[in-house]
């Protein structure tokens, strides 16, 4: 058995959001490996980040963001306890989400946001214009529909401080940090000589 330090389990904890137990037990599977044991407790933790998904948010924060004197953006961000709204975790991923909204512009929360008439539109316009095989168009068409409105909806967007997320699995890993559901309730962007 690899020689296992308990620095290197409560790093394992800290950056995977797990249990001393849970750490100490991923190190002892991957043999010492530390890469590959915080990968095995991410995807765990991403597990129980998905199930937490149900649970209800009623706690939170609102945080706003303005850039430069020109844009700004305001967002509810809520979890399921006040003890979690309060920590300085929580407060920097609202505030990160706030930057987001103010330099990506999103329309929507997520596409369940988007309304009836607005996606309707889209697919008629979709399959009036649709040149591909008639076998395919229903997926085809459910494809250009997700395109067309990923960076317009926040969940959808890559995140601007990792693009090799999106904002939805940047806040999965917060989920899977804090062990509480987090969702993004509303927000609202202003910039200066724009209007609605």
């Amino acid at each position: 058995m690899a020689n296992i330090s308990i620095e290197e389990i409560k790093k394992l904890k800290e950056l995977s959001g797990v249990g001393l137990t849970d750490a100490k037990q991923a190190l002892v599977e991957a043999n010492g490996d530390f890469d590959k044991a915080l990968e095995a407790m991410r995807k765990k933790g991403l597990t129980k980040a998905e199930k937490r998904g149900d649970r209800e948010t009623r706690e939170g924060l609102i945080d706003s963001y303005v850039h430069d004197g020109r844009i700004g953006a305001i967002v509810e961000v809520n979890c399921e306890t006040s003890f979690v709204a309060k920590t300085d975790e929580f407060k920097d991923l609202a505030h990160k989400i706030a930057m987001q909204v103010a330099s990506m512009a999103p329309l929507y929360v997520s596409t369940e946001n988007i309304p009836e008439d607005v996606m309707n539109a889209k697919r008629k316009e979709l399959e009036e214009n649709f040149k591909g095989p008639e076998k395919m168009k229903d997926q085809i068409i459910e494809g250009q529909i997700k395109k067309a409105f990923s960076d317009k909806v926040l969940m959808e967007q890559p995140y601007i401080l990792d693009d090799t997320k999106t904002v939805a699995e940047f806040i999965k890993d917060a989920i899977a940090k804090t062990g509480e559901n987090i969702t993004v309730k509303q927000f609202k962007r202003i910039e200066l000589g724009v209007t609605e």
